[in-house]
């Protein structure tokens, strides 16, 4: 397929997705409209750690993090001066966040650079190890952050958190964003950049005896990774409208979560990734009826708190068991693939 019809179909599935989204933000109810939402962020988050787990190679924990730095930074720009005085009520908030309102757009790039910051401040020492050392001490770097935010009161406001954030996440911002990330992470994996990053992943050894510097490119794919990890901070945070250091929210189970994500849609892939994250906002919606009272061939069963979760772990093990390369593997969509698809059965 000629790069001209590439592109031709690329604009019309584009423009597809917009009129799709557009009349889901009119006519569907609003709780379908968040899952919408939520579909956008989560897939912001599988292709972000897709980058650095499933691309470059590395086994990172620490995602969970990164989204938590873009989360606050985002919320206390975002917040009105009123609110925040309001807010912080056992501790004043420290200058100058105590009098700076920013436009959400703005407050989510700025979440973005600081976790990226914070990824680069991280990814420095934290590289040098390699395997399930690297993977332990982003774990325990992810646990720092999140131990500061709860005891940092006159900045996060501990353990209550900050509420009432205003709701700026919709479809168009997550999905929007989505689009920016997936467009800078398949641009970044087919440069020459992205395929040094392959080396590396398929034989570190050789790749750096090929003179690919390992820890340079390793560090900036992490780096980005933490990037758009904030922003998907951002946009989760204003999806809850409140944030708070629980391990649940910003916690490990949230980098479980996304874990889990990448491994059901394909490690390695981007389109797997958005798969994943859409199958996981629609079976974490779907299975709440686990956590409410059931009526089963006449017999009423309560249900149990955290079932959710139990499901999804099941639903891990089993994939890592026998189905290790999930849905897309290390596959990509392609204009290319589904033509010669299409082609394959006409033949037949």
């Amino acid at each position: 397929m000629t790069v001209k019809r590439r592109i031709v179909f690329t604009a019309v599935a584009i423009i597809c997705l917009i009129i799709v989204l557009y009349l889901s933000q009119e006519f569907m109810s609003s709780y379908y409209s968040r899952i919408i939402t939520l579909i956008g962020i989560y897939g912001i988050m599988a292709v972000s750690l897709t980058l650095v787990n499933g691309i470059s190679g590395v086994f990172s924990l620490g995602h969970a993090g990164f989204i938590a730095v873009g989360a606050y930074t985002s919320a206390l720009l975002t917040l009105s001066p009123q609110q925040k005085e309001i807010t912080f009520l056992i501790e004043k908030l420290i200058w100058p966040f105590n009098s700076i309102q920013l436009p959400f757009f703005w407050a989510t790039l700025i979440g973005g650079v600081v976790a990226a910051i914070f990824a680069l401040a991280i990814g420095w020492p934290s590289l040098r190890l390699t395997g399930d050392y690297f993977a332990i001490a982003t774990l325990g770097f992810a646990e720092i952050i999140r131990i500061f935010a709860l005891n940092l009161n006159s900045l996060t406001n501990g353990a209550l958190g900050l509420k009432a954030l205003p709701d700026h996440s919709n479809i168009w911002a997550s999905w929007g964003w989505l689009l920016v990330t997936v467009a800078c992470v398949t641009s970044l994996s087919y440069s020459s950049f992205g395929r040094a990053l392959r080396a590396i992943r398929e034989d570190r050894v050789a790749a750096q005896a090929m003179g690919i510097n390992v820890f340079k490119h390793q560090l900036m794919a992490f780096v980005v990774g933490g990037f758009f990890a904030g922003i998907s901070g951002s946009l989760y945070a204003h999806w809850l409208s409140t944030i708070d250091p629980r391990t649940n929210t910003i916690g490990i189970m949230l980098t479980f979560n996304v874990l889990i994500m990448i491994v059901l849609g394909g490690l390695g892939s981007i389109t797997g990734a958005i798969i994943g994250g859409a199958l996981f906002a629609f079976l974490s919606e779907w299975l709440r009826f686990l956590e409410g009272p059931m009526n089963i061939l006449g017999f009423k069963i309560m249900g149990i708190t955290g079932l959710r979760m139990l499901v999804f772990s099941s639903l891990f093990v089993v994939i890592m068991i026998f189905w290790p390369r999930g849905i897309m593997g290390r596959r990509e969509f392609s204009w290319d693939g589904l033509a010669s698809l299409f082609k394959r059965r006409d033949r037949k």
